[in-house]
């Protein structure tokens, strides 16, 4: 019930409001509970899952970085990488 506030007076008289709602008699059953190897199991293939996604996307965007890096050693001509070493800067000896 709501009151209305728009009266110029001082006393609110009640209006009443209308509710479109559905009454439900019956009670729903609680779910039912998994048994602890069911709830593994699902932990489990969720992981799985994970993991392969994650290695599908490392193993795209190597790709696309080696691809880059090939287009931009063939359009450079600076001259031939003939050896190359990893530390924390990668150092390149270059052919002349």
């Amino acid at each position: 019930m709501m009151l209305d506030t728009g009266t110029a007076s001082s006393e609110q008289r009640p209006v009443d409001e209308e509710v479109d709602a559905v009454v439900v008699n019956e009670a729903r059953p609680l779910p039912v509970r998994r048994s602890p190897a069911e709830l593994v199991a699902t932990q489990a293939a969720v992981v799985g899952g994970s993991f392969v996604a994650g290695a599908v996307v490392c193993a795209v965007v190597a790709r696309r970085r080696s691809g880059k890096a090939a287009r931009r050693r063939k359009r450079s001509g600076q001259g031939s990488i003939a050896a190359s070493r990893s530390f924390l800067v990668d150092v390149h000896m270059l052919q002349r």
